[in-house]
């Protein structure tokens, strides 16, 4: 019969590892961690460039679309047909539907793709400022509506039908001298 063997006590674990592991002083220790963060850094830049050169080198198509004071520029650029049932629509560096939280906007702001029956063929890249969340959402269909004409324009006649060509004229009247609003006038008091 072989004996079983005791395992070592505790005490004898520990210096053991304190033996194998080397102690790194605190600078040393923030140098190493910096060095590591720079690389990691510099990979992810450039990961990102590789990324910006390909998109670069897509051809696409521009437009601007607008909606009272809100401003959107559109880019179209043409993928390989998927499956899934949406396409890469991406606003101020968010996914559409991050963007704009809402159904309703969304379903605005993906019409025209929809109205072609092309949600899948193309990915959109857009930056839009100005105006309200709604008027940002209109603006957008706008300029997806013209990039869809640039890119084919037998787009066109279908688009316009919809009415996403047209700009939209309706803004905020300005504030005229002497009134509180655009034509609010003061309270009139006769005594």
């Amino acid at each position: 019969m072989e004996k079983e063997k005791t395992p070592p006590k505790s005490g004898k674990i520990k210096k053991e590892i304190k033996k194998k592991t080397p102690v790194l002083k605190p600078k040393e220790a923030k140098k190493i961690e910096q060095v590591a963060q720079e690389t990691f850094d510099d990979g992810a830049k450039a990961i990102e460039a590789v990324e910006d050169k390909e998109k670069k080198n897509k051809r696409y198509y521009e437009a601007v679309g607008r909606r009272k004071t809100a401003i959107a520029r559109v880019r179209l650029l043409t993928i390989k047909p998927f499956e899934g049932d949406e396409g890469k629509i991406i606003v101020n560096n968010k996914p559409y539907k991050e963007y704009f939280s809402t159904i309703n906007l969304q379903l605005i702001a993906e019409a025209a793709l929809r109205r072609l029956k092309s949600l899948n063929r193309f990915e959109v890249i857009a930056k839009i400022n100005g105006g309200g969340i709604n008027a940002q959402a209109e603006a957008l269909r706008h300029g997806l509506a013209r990039t869809l004409v640039l890119f084919n324009a037998d787009f066109r006649k279908k688009l316009k039908k919809a009415s996403y060509l047209k700009r939209d004229p309706r803004m905020k009247e300005r504030r005229k001298y002497g009134l509180k609003k655009a034509r609010r006038a003061p309270q009139w008091a006769k005594r």
